[in-house]
């Protein structure tokens, strides 16, 4: 909001409640003996009034930490903010001090609601893996419960619609990883909260691991057309859309065809060429008994080397003219003249690196 006062920089006027109305309480600057309807005078604070100023911080900062034993009380709270952006400060300046962290980006950017974008599910467990893997201590005590709530949500959308386990599989692998080396190192390392608390979490996760091993997905009975229906150029097609291996290969063992289709070099070419650069072909060339290059073995020897391409139906974006992280259909506001050419993607990596100081 607009700062009250002559320099855009101060903090404001001070105001207090009057039977007139509020006026402004000026310290120092003016003459107290002036007879200025607009201004408070010293006999109207030493009177009535004086007890305004002292009942409304009281009130203020009761609210305040009744607000806060509210959300420390309540482990299910969620962190709902009216703006769903986050200006990404990294040191002090004139008009803002201090810097924004990774734990306040976390709660301020509504990924407890980007989960149920199937456009963003795989982008927010991308990230939380991330997350997992090397700045959960990083995070506040409130970033964590907001983090393990929106864990929560992941899990039950999964074993309700039964899509992506395999991700969420991963996610929680790691995850787990890292709380038995924080737990069973804990003192060396930096853990917030107590320790029956992060103890808590493991066996939540492990009970998680648990359920979703033991998810059974039933056999669809329907006396319509399936995939293996569908023409063979069609079913080869739907092949070359896939740009995970693994969803190739699990789909190749659906039936003998797809089993054939899966198999095709021209296919694993493709995919070496989506996800690697040719010169790291060079570097890692496979080949054949009969001297032809083995596509699939190579396209396996290359991921152990090399990143794979990430591929993602939306992430969030990062204005370099308003130094802003934001969901590009939710918005913000940029003032510059041409906004569409200050956006960038922001990969789950760079989401953590933008942190990093």
């Amino acid at each position: 909001m607009p700062f009250l006062g002559q320099d855009w920089r101060s903090p404001g006027w001070s105001w207090i409640k009057t039977e007139d109305g509020w006026k402004r309480f000026e310290f120092f600057g003016h003459d107290l003996g002036d007879d200025n309807n607009n201004e408070l005078d010293l006999e109207e604070l030493c009177d009535e009034n004086k007890e305004n100023v002292y009942v409304g911080n009281v009130c203020e900062v009761a609210a305040k930490k009744r607000k806060k034993d509210f959300v420390n009380n309540n482990t299910k709270t969620q962190f709902i903010y009216q703006e769903k952006w986050i200006y990404v400060q990294k040191e002090s300046t004139r008009e803002r001090h201090g810097y924004c962290t990774l734990g306040e980006a976390f709660n301020r950017l509504d990924f407890s609601s980007a989960i149920q974008d199937v456009r963003r599910f795989n982008y927010v467990v991308k990230l939380l893996q991330l997350i997992a893997r090397s700045q959960l201590t990083s995070l506040s005590g409130a970033a964590q419960k907001n983090y393990f709530n929106v864990l929560e949500k992941i899990i039950k959308k999964v074993l309700d619609d039964q899509q992506n386990p395999r991700l969420i599989k991963d996610l929680l692998q790691d995850l787990s990883s890292t709380l038995c080396t924080l737990i069973r190192e804990v003192g060396k390392s930096v853990l917030v909260g107590n320790i029956n608390i992060w103890v808590c979490r493991l066996e939540t996760i492990l009970l998680w691991q648990q359920q979703l091993n033991n998810l059974q997905i039933p056999k669809q009975l329907t006396s319509g057309m399936t995939l293996s229906d569908l023409p063979l150029h069609m079913q080869n097609n739907i092949l070359y859309k896939f740009s995970d291996a693994s969803d190739i290969i699990n789909l190749g063992q659906a039936t003998p065809t797809l089993h054939m289709l899966s198999e095709d070099r021209h296919l694993w070419k493709k995919l070496c060429q989506f996800h690697f650069a040719e010169k790291q072909f060079c570097r890692h060339l496979v080949l054949s008994e009969k001297g032809l290059v083995d596509w699939k073995l190579m396209y396996f020897t290359l991921q152990k080397y090399y990143p794979k391409k990430e591929q993602y139906g939306d992430t969030l974006h990062f204005c370099k003219h308003c130094s802003i992280l934001f969901w590009k259909d939710s918005g913000h506001p940029c003032t510059a003249n041409d906004p569409d050419n200050c956006l960038m993607p922001v990969s789950p990596q760079h989401f953590i690196d933008l942190f990093k100081f």
